[in-house]
């Protein structure tokens, strides 16, 4: 449909096989100048893991001095690393407002700025995020927080649904999926002078995907330590149609999540499927655990 006309190249990290699928479909329909896959391991636990990956990074920066006409240097990554650390630093601040009693920024608007982080040039998205932490300083929210609601699941962008979450008396403080907080949680640590085999560090170490999650399992502890960190009461866990590493990870978090007293509603997204009948669930869950909150 043209609608990314704009872009000059596409690449995509290997994560699950519908991810990888788009890609190649991509490639196949849409002509595009450059195109790169990076095989990244799907066992990020190996003790090889970090080696191996940065192998991969070295081809792919090959690749893309190759399509640039330029060399890259170690001093232009550290610049970018620089660049990236400061925004993910800033992300976390902004999260640090989501622990208040009384958050001055919501759900809704937290999502919009997790989005925008990845679609804003980062120098830019800096300077704006710098200005709104300025003024959440003073700031204060006018609406009741309601039940403190846990997001977590398949890839979510869905605005509305956040949107429909909080008019019903609940608050989304806290987040886990892979275009939110995974996204920018940990920073690239230099520490060997070698900024690749850094980057790579941090991306096999970043809070892991269910698909890179085992052989142990790394996603529980991190789950349950946002939830006790964020004041959370409930977790709204959903999952896109079809999306097999979370359908297969899902059982064995929710039991964990209840058994640490986080109660929890799973919802099967599909595009398909209108918010309402999510609507009647959602304020069915807030009902109950409000009423859990009354007796406690």
């Amino acid at each position: 449909k043209g609608k990314y006309d704009y872009l000059d190249g596409i690449m995509i990290a290997q994560s699950c096989l519908h991810i990888r699928q788009s890609y190649t479909s991509w490639i196949k329909h849409i002509p595009t100048d450059f195109h790169y896959y990076l095989p990244m391991p799907n066992n990020v636990q190996s003790p090889h893991a970090v080696t191996y990956l940065t192998g991969e990074l070295k081809v792919f920066k090959s690749a893309i001095e190759k399509w640039i006409g330029k060399e890259i240097s170690d001093e232009d990554i550290h610049s970018g690393i620089k660049l990236m650390n400061e925004n993910r630093s800033l992300m976390h601040k902004l999260y640090e407002y989501k622990k208040k009693e009384n958050p001055p920024i919501s759900g809704e608007e937290t999502m919009e700025v997790a989005i925008s982080q990845q679609l804003v040039d980062k120098k830019e998205h800096i300077q704006a995020l710098t200005q709104l932490l300025e003024k959440l300083k003073t700031g204060a929210s006018e609406k009741n927080t309601g039940t403190r609601l846990m997001l977590m699941g398949s890839e979510n962008d869905d605005i509305p649904f956040v949107q429909m979450v909080e008019s019903v008396d609940g608050t989304i403080v806290i987040e886990d999926h892979c275009i939110g907080t995974r996204y920018f949680w940990n920073n690239v640590e230099e520490v060997n002078g070698d900024p690749i085999s850094a980057l790579a560090k941090r991306y096999v170490e970043r809070p892991a995907c269910p698909s890179k999650d085992w052989m142990d399992r790394s996603r529980v502890d991190h789950l349950i330590n946002l939830a006790k960190d964020y004041d959370v009461k409930g977790a709204i866990v959903i999952q896109q149609k079809f999306c097999d590493p979370h359908e297969l990870d899902i059982p064995s978090i929710t039991k964990e999540l209840n058994n640490a007293g986080i109660k929890t509603l799973f919802l099967e997204f599909d595009v398909t499927v209108p918010i309402g009948q999510f609507k009647i669930r959602v304020e069915a869950f807030l009902e109950m655990l409000q009423e859990e909150d009354l007796f406690a």
